[in-house]
């Protein structure tokens, strides 16, 4: 028999949601409005008039071989980051799902980088890659390669693809051990002893069982990749070498806080807004059809 919590006073529920829609309202449709009212207005060059120019500000935009440079490397970007962190998350959890010795320490220090900051991140690997007195950097040149990722758009793109995605793999980590432990270890003998290899039975058994957290994970990191990897583009590259590394979410600020195109900037964040939801619903409608619960 179904169970109902029933509230003899009426208005209790609504105090308890109360919070969590005072904060959806102040942090997200308060500031989603906003934007998207400044996308359709243009300041002068005091900032002291507006003016309501409709659609002026998206023309500007997809007009502007930069801002459709900003997508390209978006999406190299994005892409590179998930990828990395999904595989290498994976291969770290299945190593650490077995018996090993001082497995505890191993995961722990797996775990740790998830604390950092993601510009604490980026000032980390910069000091390692810097040209001039980074410790690594040091070493590709002893081994024949020319460093230096403030002149190279493809150096400074791989360092910060390893940079953001270092972090991002221990959250993968966390969620790939997890459900590596909750899968019936019953299914996977009862595999070995029918003759299936470990590859298969990882295959066949295992990765299927793990689509729902790898669903979860997809989402997570598409948003990562978009959003929190302002602060590590910002602490290494800003943008550059030659806007090398200008994502879209970084172009937003730029362009609004650093060239005061207040207009511009709201337009370019609605697009990203709209992309990102985009993307969403397009996991959530094809991609989740295969998932296994």
């Amino acid at each position: 028999m179904e169970k109902r919590v029933v509230f003899r006073n009426n208005v209790l529920p609504y105090l308890l949601v109360a919070p969590q829609v005072i904060i959806t309202l102040v942090f997200f449709i308060w500031p989603a409005s906003q934007a998207l009212w400044w996308s359709f207005l243009r300041e002068d060059a005091f900032g002291t008039k507006s003016a309501f120019v409709w659609f002026e500000n998206f023309a500007d935009l997809f007009a502007s071989a930069e801002y459709l440079n900003s997508f390209r490397v978006t999406l190299i970007f994005s892409s590179a980051v998930a990828g990395v962190g999904f595989s290498v998350a994976l291969l770290l959890a299945v190593m650490a799902d077995r018996a090993l010795r001082s497995a505890t320490v191993y995961k722990t220090l797996i775990i740790w980088p998830y604390a950092v900051a993601p510009v604490v991140a980026g000032v980390l690997w910069f000091f390692l890659f810097n040209p001039t007195v980074g410790m690594v950097a040091f070493f590709i040149k002893k081994a024949g390669v020319n460093w230096n990722h403030t002149l190279n758009g493809t150096q400074a793109m791989t360092l910060v693809i390893i940079a953001a995605a270092w972090r991002e793999i221990s959250y993968n980590f966390l969620f790939f051990l997890a459900g590596l432990q909750a899968i019936p270890h019953a299914f996977i003998e009862a595999a070995a002893i029918d003759g299936a290899g470990p590859w298969k039975r990882f295959w066949t058994i295992v990765f299927p069982l793990l689509s729902p957290t790898m669903f979860f994970l997809i989402v997570v990191n598409i948003v990562y990749a978009f959003f929190d990897t302002f602060g590590v583009i910002h602490a290494i590259t800003r943008g550059g070498p030659n806007y090398a590394t200008n994502i879209l979410v970084y172009k937003v600020f730029n362009d609004g806080f650093i060239n005061l195109d207040l207009g511009g900037s709201a337009a370019q964040s609605v697009i990203l807004m709209i992309v990102v939801i985009t993307l969403t619903v397009v996991q959530f409608r094809f991609i989740e059809r295969k998932v296994n619960y």
